[in-house]
């Protein structure tokens, strides 16, 4: 925070393998793979972290984390006059030879980090979603609340309540009053019986709560080690937990569309869907905010070039690209090339992907240095696209990096 204020450490859990984003995954970590054209999905969480004057921010990494830490040291450069910082943290070691446990062990191991630069406050803040928040809001309840921690919730139908931590608030609608990691039957909202409290995972922890909540769950051996699954169940039960309601929080420049959006890409479906919300005249996430930007960088590129009567609607065509054909509802990532007579329809296409004369590309999401030869089809076949490549529940078609289109 900015000097005279509140002391706060930025812990960003960004170690996860993401199995259910597979073949986007099977080369990087879930957090460094990309989203809207230019950004991975670790810069939405920075952006908010920074944008909100937490300047000294830990990322977490273990899984597949070349790409990632690569990005973060390139990317995310801060004053080392001010003393402020974004820094990737591999898996060290330090408790012993083993990985990661879980999202809380992985703190555990890291206590280092929090004991030389002893701030009041941690905020633990997930690095795969694609949102915008103000987390100077949440630090301001917590403070005042004086809890033991704070936990960021937001409205999702109870039926998709397996998918998320889920938050009973209590009668005074702060307090929680029970945490269930990803359960199959939770109890409603008192005022909406259709909707649950999900867990964003981000959470704001008074330092020594937060030290003293690891010390306690490393001495329990059947412990799964996790934020969700063990710290926040073991301070509810203390009633050390508060929510934080989402929908309470505002961001400069926001719409009235876009506010409170929030969505967890990791799956699939749920990726290609957050991309389509890109793109429809009136976004229902507005990547063009300059007042409380995300940031990135995505080297430095020629604009993109339009030849040979190529055409593009409805779509976010980034730098570098080369539209000789027609792209329609679709993300363009910088150096992709159509050439003339493709078609490219509602689909998302990766870093340097070339898609070939007279192609076809439907419902796809093609991942880095993938080539689809002239004349080839995807999206267009069913059966034999279930036959080649990884086909979603809801239909998306999916090529990991540099796949072989026949």
């Amino acid at each position: 925070m900015r000097r005279g204020g509140p002391s706060v450490l930025g812990i960003v859990l960004a170690g996860g393998e993401g199995k259910r984003l597979m073949p986007l995954t099977a080369d990087r970590a879930k957090p460094a793979v990309t989203f809207g054209g230019t950004y991975r999905l670790v810069d939405f969480v920075l952006s908010n972290l920074v944008n909100g004057d937490i300047l000294r921010i830990c990322v977490l990494t273990q899984y597949k984390s070349h790409s990632l830490d690569r990005h973060i040291t390139t990317t995310w450069r801060m004053s080392s006059l001010l003393g402020n910082y974004v820094t990737p943290v591999p898996a060290q070691q330090r408790l012993g030879p083993r990985w990661y446990l879980g999202s809380a062990d992985a703190i555990l191991q890291s206590l280092n980090l929090i004991y030389d630069e002893r701030p009041e406050y941690v905020a633990v803040f997930g690095a795969d979603h694609v949102y915008r928040m103000d987390p100077r809001q949440m630090l301001s309840q917590h403070i005042e609340s004086g809890a033991g921690v704070t936990v960021a919730g937001i409205r999702v139908p109870r039926a998709e309540s397996s998918s998320f931590g889920v938050i009973t608030p209590g009668s005074d609608g702060r307090t929680v009053e029970r945490f269930l990691e990803k359960p199959a039957d939770p109890p409603g909202l008192a005022d909406d019986p259709d909707c649950v409290f999900a867990s964003m995972g981000n959470y704001i922890f008074t330092t020594k709560a937060l030290v003293e909540a690891l010390q306690r769950d490393a001495e329990h051996e059947n412990s799964v080690h996790d934020m969700g699954g063990s710290i926040l169940p073991q301070l509810t039960e203390r009633g050390e937990a508060h929510l934080y309601d989402f929908s309470t929080n505002h961001v400069p420049g926001e719409t009235s569309r876009d506010q409170g959006y929030w969505r967890d890409v990791g799956t699939l479906d749920a990726y290609y869907d957050a991309h389509m919300d890109l793109i429809a005249e009136r976004p229902a996430f507005n990547l063009y905010n300059r007042q409380w930007p995300i940031y990135t960088h995505s080297g430095q590129l020629s604009p993109a070039r339009f030849n040979a009567g190529g055409i593009a609607s409805e779509s976010i065509i980034s730098a570098g690209c080369l539209i000789r054909g027609q792209v329609t509802r679709s993300v363009l990532s910088p150096g992709v090339v159509v050439d003339p007579g493709a078609v490219v329809q509602g689909s998302v296409l990766h870093d340097n992907v070339h898609i070939g004369r007279g192609a076809v590309v439907r419902g796809a999401v093609l991942d880095k240095n993938v080539e689809v030869p002239p004349g080839a089809t995807i999206g267009v076949n069913p059966e034999r696209d279930a036959e080649l490549y990884t086909v979603s529940k809801g239909g998306v078609i999916a090529l990991g990096k540099g796949q072989l289109v026949p």
